[in-house]
C-alpha cells in the first residue's frame, strides 16, 4: 500500500510556532484530513495551494497577537490594522477602477517626468566632479573692454601658467592645453582625421584625474614627439595590439610621435573631450613670452580650502607688470595710459566645476550647458509633480460621497479620526507605490528618446537604481503623503449622522480649495503652452531672418588642403561644371565651425583709438559667393597689386573707428608685441552680416585679401545636389583616392547653431501636452464631484422645464470661469518668463498679446470638451432618480 501524501513539513513547524497548544493538535488533524481529500479531488498542486492558504488563515490572528506580545507594541497603528488597511485599500481600488486608473496614470506621469528631469539635472551638475582635485582646480580666463567692445575669452596667453606658478606660492600646480586643429593621423595602412586632439603640458595628468591603463602619467609626455591616447583611439589604430612604443604619423605637421601612454576614455560629463594628447614640448609657440596672443587654456591647482578670489584680487598686478611693456612697444602707451582711454584687460579665475554650466566665453573647449535650461526643467519637474498631486486630491475628494457612508459606519462602530486618517493615507501611499513602479518603467522606456533629443547621456542603470532606491522610496512616501494629506483630513471629518442620513454637503471652503487646485493646474499648463509657442516663433524668426548673406545652395567642402598642389586643379574642375556658379577659398565661415582670428587695430596714426576686431582672410570671390552686399567702395581685385594691403570693413567696424560710411581710402594699422606694424587701406564697406549666432551682437570685422587653402565655399545653381555631389566626389577621388570627401551645407550649419533652442522647444511642447492632459484629468474629477453634488438641483430644474443645453451650460460655466481666472494669472507670469528668455538673444521677436489669446482659446476649448461629458451625463439623468431620497 502506498504511503499517504503529506503536507510540507515547514507547514507543521509554522503551526507549532504560532498556534496555542490547546488547539494545535485539532487544527493539524483537520488540515491534514482536508489536504488528503483535496489531493484526490483536485491534484497535488491545487491541494498544496489550498493547504497554504488555510494555514495562513489559522495562523494570522495568532501571528499578530504573538508579535504584539513579543514587541509590546501598543501604538494605534498595529500590524493587524496595517493588514486591514491594505485589504480595504485594494478593495477600494478594485471597486473604483476608473478613478484609480486615472489617479495612478496621473501620478505615474508626473513622477516619471520628475524622475527623468532629476536624472538630467544630476547629470548636468556632475560635470568635471570626477577629478580628485576638482574643488581645487580653477581655469584662468581673459576679460576686458577695448573701445567699448567686450572681450570674454576662455583661453589666455602662453606665459600665464608659468608666471603665476613662479610669482604666487598659493599656486601649487599649473598646466596648459592648446587645441591645434583636426590633424590627419596615420599608422601603417590606417588613416583617421582626429577631431579630439590637443597639446598639453607634461604635468597635465597630475592635475586632472584621467586614469592610465598603460604608461606612467608622470613621465609620459616629458619628451617631445610623444603622445598619450585614449582607449578607444588605441583600439581604432592598433586593435588588440599593445600600442606602447608604436608610431603615429601626423601628416599636417609632417612629424611622427611615439605612443607612451593609454588612458581610459574620458567620461561624458567632462568639459573637454580629447582622445590624442601630444607633448607641449613639441610646440614652439608654447615657449612664447607674448602677452598679446592667447589660445592656451590654463588651469591652476590651489591649496585645499583656499578661496580663489584671494588670488584673483592679485591678478591685476600681473597684467600691469607683464603686459604693460608689450603694450608700450606695440601701441606706444603703457597699461595705465591704456586704462585712461576707458579700456580694460584682466585675468580672472573660474572654478573647474563651474565651466560647463556657467561659461559664456568665446572659444570654449566644447558645448556648454545652460543653467537657464536646468532651472526651466527643474521648475517643470516640480510643476508636473504638483499637478499630479493636485489631480489626486481633486479625484479623491470628488469620490467623497461614495465613501461617506463608509466613514459614517466606521465612526459609529468605534473608529476614531486618527485611524481614518491613517486608512486614507495608506490608500494614498499604496496608489503612489503602484504609480512609482509604473513611473520607473516609463523612465527606462523614455530615457533613450530623452537622450536623443537632448544629446546627453543620462543613464538609469540597475546599479544606479539600487543606489537611488532609498531616495526613490522616500520620494514615493513623500508624494503619497503630500497627495493624500488633504483627502485624508477631508474624508475623516465627515459626521456620522450627516452621512448616514444622506445629507452630506460640502462647505465653500473645500470647494474653494478644489477650485484653487484646478486654477493652479491650468496656470502652469497655459504658461508652458505659451512658452512653447514663443520658442517656436523665435526659431522661425531665426530661420527667416536676413543674415546678411545667402545661406541657400551653398556647399562647404572641408579639408581641401589635403589635395596639396592639386587643390587649384580641383577648383578649376568645379568651375567648369555648369551647375557651379562660384568657388571661394576661405576657412572663415559665418556659421558652424570656422577659423578664428582677431587683432588690435587703430585708425590712421592714432593708437589711442585702437579696437579689437575679428579678422577674416578671404579671396576676391568670398563676398560674391555668399551674396554679401557692399554699401560703399569695391571688392578685392587680384589684378591690383596694392590690394595685398587692402581691407574691407563691416558697418560696425566703421562706426567703432569713428568713420561711419566715410571710411574709404582711410587706413588702419595693426601692431604686434614685437613692434611690427602693418597698414591696410580701406577699399570697401560690407553690409553687416551675422557671423555668429543671433545670441550675440555683430562685432567689428575686418576682411583682408589672403586666399588660404583648406576650405572651399561653393555656390551652386541646381536643386539636384545629389548628382552634383557624386560628380564632385568622383573628381576628388581621382586626385586623392586615400582621403575622404567631406562636405556640409551652409543652411544646415546655420540651423545647427540653434540646436539648443530646438531642443527646449520640443521639451516645452511635450511637457505642455502632459501638463494639460493631467490638468484635464483634475478638471474631470472636479466636474464629476460637482455633478454628484448638484444632482437634485438638476432634477428640480428639469421638472421646472430647463432644457439639456441649458443645464450643460449651467454646469460648464463654473469651470470655464476657473480656466479664465487661470489665464489672467498665467499671462503676466508667462510674459515675464519668456521676455527673460528672449533677452538671451540680441535679435528676437516681440511678444504679442495675440499669442497668449490663441493659447487661452485653445485651453478653453480643451476644458469645455473635458467637462462636457460629465455635464451632459448629469443633465440627462431622469428627474425621478435624482429627486429620490433613500
Amino acid at each position: 500500500m502506498n504511503n499517504p501524501i503529506t503536507p510540507p513539513r515547514w507547514a507543521d513547524r509554522f503551526l507549532e510556532w504560532f498556534l496555542p497548544e490547546d488547539i494545535l493538535e485539532d487544527v493539524q488533524g483537520d488540515l491534514h484530513e482536508v489536504f488528503q481529500s483535496q489531493v484526490h479531488a483536485t491534484g497535488l498542486k491545487q491541494a498544496r495551494k489550498a493547504f497554504m492558504l488555510s494555514t495562513f488563515h489559522y495562523v494570522r490572528p495568532y501571528f499578530f497577537k504573538r508579535r504584539k506580545k513579543q514587541t509590546h507594541h501598543t501604538n494605534l497603528l498595529s500590524l493587524d490594522m496595517l493588514y486591514n488597511f491594505f485589504i480595504i485599500a485594494f478593495r477600494n481600488i478594485q471597486r473604483n477602477k476608473i478613478f484609480s486608473a486615472i489617479n495612478i496614470f496621473g501620478l505615474a506621469t508626473g513622477m516619471a517626468t520628475c524622475l527623468i528631469i532629476m536624472l538630467y539635472v544630476q547629470h548636468q551638475v556632475s560635470f568635471d566632479r570626477f577629478h580628485e582635485k576638482a574643488d581645487r582646480i580653477v581655469r584662468v580666463i581673459f576679460k576686458g573692454s577695448v573701445q567699448g567692445e567686450k572681450l570674454n575669452e576662455a583661453h589666455v596667453m602662453p606665459p600665464v601658467a608659468q608666471t603665476l606658478l613662479a610669482d604666487y606660492p598659493e599656486v601649487q600646480q599649473a598646466t596648459r592645453l592648446r587645441q591645434y586643429g583636426t590633424p590627419r593621423i596615420t599608422s601603417g595602412d590606417k588613416s583617421f582625421k582626429e577631431d579630439a586632439f590637443a597639446f598639453v603640458d607634461a604635468n597635465f595628468f597630475q592635475v586632472f584625474t584621467l586614469p592610465f591603463l598603460q604608461g606612467d602619467p608622470k613621465t609620459a609626455l616629458l619628451q617631445p614627439n610623444t603622445v598619450v591616447i585614449s582607449q578607444s583611439t588605441a583600439h581604432k589604430f592598433f586593435g588588440n595590439e599593445n600600442p606602447i612604443g608604436k608610431i603615429l604619423t601626423f601628416k599636417d605637421f609632417k612629424a611622427t610621435c611615439k605612443v607612451t601612454g593609454v588612458i581610459a576614455n574620458i567620461p561624458d560629463n567632462s568639459h573637454f573631450h580629447i582622445d590624442v594628447f601630444a607633448s607641449m614640448t613639441s610646440l614652439p609657440e608654447a615657449k612664447s613670452a607674448s602677452w598679446m596672443t592667447s589660445e592656451f587654456y590654463t588651469y591652476l591647482v590651489l591649496p585645499p580650502g583656499y578661496d580663489p578670489r584671494q588670488l584673483e584680487r592679485k591678478l591685476p598686478q600681473v597684467v600691469e607688470k607683464y603686459m604693460s611693456p608689450q603694450l608700450q612697444q606695440a601701441f606706444g602707451m603703457n597699461y595705465s595710459q591704456f586704462e585712461e582711454k576707458g579700456n580694460h584687460l584682466g585675468l580672472f579665475l573660474q572654478p573647474l566645476t563651474d565651466i560647463y554650466l556657467h561659461s559664456d566665453f568665446m572659444y570654449d573647449l566644447g558645448p556648454r550647458g545652460n543653467t537657464q535650461h536646468v532651472y526651466i526643467f527643474s521648475a517643470i519637474a516640480l510643476f508636473m509633480l504638483l499637478i499630479a498631486c493636485f489631480n489626486f486630491m481633486n479625484l479623491s475628494t470628488a469620490g467623497a460621497s461614495k465613501r461617506a457612508r463608509e466613514v459614517g459606519i466606521r465612526k459609529v462602530v468605534g473608529s476614531v479620526k486618527g485611524q481614518l486618517i491613517q486608512q486614507f493615507l495608506m490608500e494614498s501611499i499604496l496608489l503612489t507605490s503602484i504609480s512609482l513602479l509604473i513611473a520607473v518603467v516609463l523612465v527606462v522606456l523614455a530615457l533613450p528618446l530623452f537622450n536623443s533629443l537632448t544629446g546627453q547621456s543620462v543613464a538609469f542603470t540597475s546599479s544606479g537604481a539600487l543606489t537611488l532606491l532609498p531616495g526613490l522610496l522616500l520620494f514615493g512616501l513623500l508624494v503619497g503623503l503630500l497627495a493624500g494629506s488633504y483627502p485624508a483630513f477631508f474624508l475623516s471629518s465627515f459626521k456620522p449622522i450627516t452621512v448616514l442620513k444622506n445629507t452630506l454637503a460640502t462647505g465653500n471652503k473645500s470647494i474653494g480649495i478644489r477650485s484653487g487646485l484646478v486654477v493652479v493646474q491650468f496656470c502652469i499648463s497655459i504658461a508652458l503652452m505659451a512658452g512653447t509657442l514663443v520658442v517656436y516663433q523665435q526659431l522661425r524668426y531665426i530661420q527667416s531672418k536676413d543674415l546678411g548673406y545667402n545661406k541657400e545652395q551653398v556647399l562647404i567642402l572641408g579639408e581641401t588642403w589635403v589635395l596639396g598642389k592639386q587643390e587649384e586643379v580641383f577648383r578649376q574642375q568645379l568651375l567648369q561644371d555648369p551647375r557651379v556658379l562660384r568657388v571661394s577659398r576661405s576657412g572663415y565661415l559665418p556659421a558652424g565651425p570656422s577659423n578664428n582670428n582677431n587683432f588690435f587695430i587703430y585708425p590712421d596714426d592714432d593708437p589711442a583709438q585702437q579696437i579689437k576686431a575679428i579678422r577674416y582672410d578671404v579671396d576676391d570671390q568670398y563676398m560674391p559667393t555668399l551674396g554679401m552686399q557692399l554699401i560703399a567702395g569695391r571688392n578685392f581685385s587680384p589684378q591690383m597689386a596694392t590690394d595685398s594691403s587692402a581691407a574691407i570693413l563691416n558697418e560696425t567696424a566703421a562706426r567703432a573707428l569713428g568713420w561711419g560710411n566715410d571710411s574709404l581710402d582711410r587706413t588702419i594699422t595693426r601692431s604686434t608685441n614685437e613692434g611690427e606694424k602693418k597698414t591696410y587701406r580701406i577699399v570697401g564697406i560690407v553690409k553687416d552680416f551675422h557671423f555668429r549666432s543671433l545670441h550675440e551682437r555683430i562685432s567689428p570685422l575686418v576682411m583682408v585679401l589672403s586666399p588660404n587653402s583648406g576650405t572651399m565655399i561653393v555656390k551652386v545653381k541646381t536643386a539636384d545636389t545629389k548628382d552634383l555631389l557624386a560628380s564632385m566626389k568622383t573628381q576628388w577621388t581621382a586626385l586623392t583616392p586615400d582621403e575622404p570627401f567631406v562636405y556640409s551645407f551652409m543652411d544646415q550649419r546655420v540651423e545647427d547653431t540653434y540646436v539648443s533652442e530646438q531642443k527646449i522647444g520640443k521639451f516645452l511642447g511635450i511637457f505642455a501636452g502632459l501638463t494639460i492632459l493631467v490638468a484635464c484629468l483634475g478638471l474631470f474629477g472636479l466636474a464629476t464631484f460637482t455633478a454628484q453634488q448638484r444632482t437634485k438641483e438638476m432634477g428640480i430644474r428639469k421638472v421646472l422645464g430647463a432644457s439639456v443645453p441649458t443645464l450643460v451650460a449651467l454646469l460648464s460655466k463654473e469651470f470655464l470661469k476657473l480656466v479664465l481666472l487661470a489665464n489672467l494669472i498665467a499671462w503676466p507670469l508667462a510674459w515675464w518668463a519668456m521676455q527673460s528668455w528672449l533677452q538671451n538673444f540680441e535679435y528676437s521677436i516681440r511678444l504679442s498679446p495675440w499669442l497668449f489669446a490663441s493659447v487661452s482659446v485653445a485651453v478653453l476649448l480643451i476644458a469645455l470638451v473635458t467637462v462636457s461629458f460629465q455635464a451632459i451625463k448629469a443633465a440627462l439623468v431622469n428627474p425621478v432618480d435624482s429627486l429620490r431620497n433613500e
